[in-house]
């Protein structure tokens, strides 16, 4: 059983959901956990209240509380490659992710992530990430360490006032030229089915890409993207709208029956460069990962 050494919480909504206790609630929220898995984290002392006053099974729900609680799971796989520490200062941390590896936890990762491995390497436990890569994806991610200018970090976010370039290879028809050519890609990206897979959708542009091909070979080709926005598998998809699909992607075209990782085929997508003004220095900053990725062929 592995137990996450930091809580996880939530709010409970302003309206009620038709519940009596917050235990009823969970149940609700929670639909992949089955009620008894609940009852035995409530009784152990797991889930608690932001003073830390112990969540029963008789506590009332009321609405806009803050409730606190652990994740577990039965069995964690551990991922077999390491982070790098790429900058830090009094406000922020930036870390290279490796691929496989998540930014915080969820499903079947509660230690095994890591924004855990960072506070656990530097004792520094506000550190919070900032924005999110897909789990399969590798590259920078951004930290707060300091609580009290984290808004001014999440604010770049917000206001897209950091640039972003990423890398990634897909293969390609023989008789494509594709060196210096750019796509603007703008479009529509809704939930499709499973929920966690997106799709391109009719309607009003609410993500963006400007994508170009750098580099290419007999059969793939190395795209240098930047997404103006942050859309969940936003990069993924544009590439599918192009026709070049990102190599060793298990969602797009096509959703992959699930299967264990294949540490030797990773998803060839990397957050490579992050540029910005540090709200709170004024200084410029550019920080780039140090690895790229290779054409095979």
């Amino acid at each position: 059983m592995a137990i996450s050494d930091y809580p996880s919480h939530l709010s409970l909504p302003q309206t009620n959901p038709g519940v009596t206790t917050v235990l009823e609630y969970l149940i609700i929220k929670f639909p992949y956990i089955d009620a008894p898995i609940w009852q035995q984290r409530i009784a152990r002392g797991k889930v608690h209240y932001h003073d830390g006053a112990l969540v029963t099974p008789h506590s009332l729900f009321q609405a806009q509380q803050r409730i606190y609680y652990y994740r577990e799971v039965e069995s964690e796989p551990i991922i077999p490659f390491k982070e790098e520490i790429i900058f830090q200062d009094e406000h922020v941390l930036v870390a290279y992710k490796p691929h496989f590896l998540a930014v915080t936890p969820g499903g079947i990762y509660v230690n095994e992530c890591l924004q855990h491995r960072l506070r656990k390497r530097t004792g520094i436990n506000t550190l919070q990430a900032l924005h999110r890569l897909d789990r399969v994806t590798a590259g920078l991610v951004i930290f707060s360490i300091n609580p009290s200018t984290r808004h001014h970090y999440h604010n770049l976010f917000q206001t897209r006032k950091i640039h972003k370039t990423y890398q990634a290879i897909a293969n390609i028809s023989h008789n494509e030229t594709l060196i210096g050519q750019e796509w603007d890609i703008k479009n529509r990206i809704a939930q499709g089915e499973p929920r966690f897979r997106m799709q391109v959708a009719t309607g009003n542009a609410n993500s963006h890409s400007v994508i170009r091909c750098v580099q290419q070979s007999a059969k793939q080709a190395l795209f240098e993207l930047n997404p103006i926005t942050g859309k969940t598998h936003q990069l993924r998809l544009h590439m599918q709208t192009l026709g070049w699909p990102i190599l060793n992607d298990k969602y797009y075209p096509q959703l992959q029956p699930l299967s264990k990782d294949n540490y030797s085929a990773p998803l060839q997508l990397l957050a490579k460069q992050l540029q910005f003004i540090d709200p709170m220095t004024k200084l410029s900053r550019r920080f780039d990962c140090g690895l790229s990725l290779s054409l095979n062929n």
